[in-house]
């Protein structure tokens, strides 16, 4: 599936019968929607711009313009005061979430300046240049009463860099359900037996985030590495060199193999459009067995190229993955390994594929005789997640059949890990880690996780708003 860039619908409103009382009272609001979309048209992002919409008939026309633009969310600037008459038909026409600016032009009236005017029309105008706040209750009356969802800045046009900012996580969550909706998800082989947690329901994945499920046959991957020829073998030697650390005692054989996968996996990846990828098989048969024991690196590389992968055929841990690799945050396959109470933090981390865009420095491949609780032997990758800010997303099922988003923000920190092949690292909370422990086991999540730089809790909050799903922070 293609995924375009999103559309921001943009709307002033006001009340035209100040027009003729006020002059230039139109024209200075004008300027204040226009300031507003030159902003947000900033944030890379294609701005529908309609201007002052001042009369119920403009709003009606407003929001079939927007509903055939198609926009992906609606930004309402609150100018001065407007008839809520101006608002509903709008946001009703468009069906898509709204997010209502309160915001004066300038921190405060200059109230010695105001009151030296000495025309009491012209102080008027100018104090209806500055009342954006009066008729927000009155929109959220009307959007309360009408069962329409809606969220708030309220703040400065000028010089106020929260608003700006929550501007631009409100459009980075917009980015994220656009690109949800438009991904293809490739499951691939069954799942891992027994693991009760992992098993998802495919139907309300898709009704939650959008996007399609293609079921894919192992057989189809182990077919495809047929068609790899010596050239591609040979540059995917290279990109082996330039991404990873591959360590001496890794053979040719095993290289050779890595290599002949990854290249099938870039072919499955064009023939379905994939955006993320959830993989697990036993390797039933020698020719799956040499498939699946020797994906890892490739998968590797095609999460460093947004096309996250999840092993054990964890479907909400790949989402979750590709939420958080929307973002930019990356979005590596994590569960906790161990507890360190010493140092008071958890170790986390998972075999299989790794990301390796968020590495603290370059990632060991390293050979192994065993792929535990798993059959076949071959070649891991080993990292540990940049120091710094992360963010852990875990894309939940319900007990009463819905999504929830869990989230928790802590610290990448440096320290020993286990070197046994695996991605790994060590993780603090605010919580410490006892408290996170406990506080994230109480949500019932899966035991897999999705770890990415930053902490971007609100940008995720902010996507189940636009979502109409449950977010929990934890820390």
């Amino acid at each position: 599936m293609t995924s375009a860039g999103i559309k921001i619908g943009l709307f002033g409103i006001g009340l035209d019968t100040y027009w003729d009382q006020f002059e230039g009272l139109e024209k200075r609001l004008a300027g204040y929607v226009d300031l507003v979309s030159e902003k947000i048209g900033g944030f890379g992002v294609e701005v529908v711009n309609l201007g002052l919409i001042d009369n119920a008939q403009k709003a009606f026309d407003a929001g079939s313009r927007f509903k055939r633009e198609d926009v992906d969310l609606i930004f309402l600037y609150v100018t001065t005061y407007a008839l809520s008459s101006t608002v509903l038909p709008v946001v009703k026409k468009a069906k898509v979430p709204v997010i209502v600016l309160n915001l004066a032009p300038e921190a405060a009236i200059d109230y010695t300046t105001f009151n030296k005017l000495n025309n009491r029309t012209t102080m008027t105008g100018e104090w209806l240049a500055s009342c954006s706040a009066c008729p927000v209750p009155e929109i959220a009356n009307v959007f309360k009463r009408s069962n329409i969802p809606f969220h708030q800045i309220t703040g400065m046009l000028n010089n106020d860099p929260h608003v700006w900012q929550e501007v631009e996580e409100w459009i980075a969550a917009a980015k994220v359900a656009h690109t949800m909706y438009n991904n293809t998800l490739g499951v691939m082989g069954n799942y891992y037996g027994g693991m009760l947690d992992i098993y998802s329901n495919l139907t309300l994945q898709c009704a939650t985030f959008g996007g399609h499920i293609e079921i894919i046959e192992v057989d189809e991957l182990s077919a495809l590495r047929s068609e790899a020829d010596v050239d591609e073998i040979m540059k995917k030697f290279d990109t082996f060199h330039t991404w990873f650390d591959v360590q001496s005692d890794c053979s040719v054989d095993e290289l050779t193999r890595a290599a002949i996968t990854a290249v099938a996996l870039d072919k499955l990846v064009v023939k379905y459009n994939l955006g993320s990828l959830a993989y697990y098989h036993k390797g039933t048969g020698n020719i799956n067995a040499d498939t699946m024991s020797s994906v890892i690196l490739g998968t590797s590389l095609l999460t460093a190229q947004h096309i996250p992968v999840a092993g054990e055929y964890e479907i909400k841990n790949a989402q979750a993955m590709k939420i958080m690799d929307s973002f930019g945050a990356g979005g590596s396959f994590t569960e906790y390994y161990a507890m360190d109470f010493n140092d008071d933090v958890v170790l986390m981390g998972h075999d299989g594929p790794c990301h390796p865009a968020i590495a603290e420095g370059k990632i060991k491949v390293k050979p192994l005789q065993v792929y535990h609780g798993k059959v076949g032997s071959g070649l891991s990758v080993e990292m540990s997640v940049k120091h710094g800010p992360v963010t852990l997303l875990s894309v939940v099922e319900t007990a009463d059949g819905k999504i929830m988003l869990l989230t928790a923000e802590a610290e990448s920190v440096a320290g020993p890990i286990l070197e046994i092949g695996n991605t790994n690292s060590r993780y603090k909370f605010p919580l410490g880690a006892r408290g996170f422990v406990e506080a994230w086991n109480a949500h019932g999540p899966a035991h897999h996780c999705a770890i990415g730089n930053g902490h971007i809790a609100s940008k995720i909050q902010k996507l189940g708003d636009l979502l109409g799903v449950e977010c929990v922070r934890v820390c």
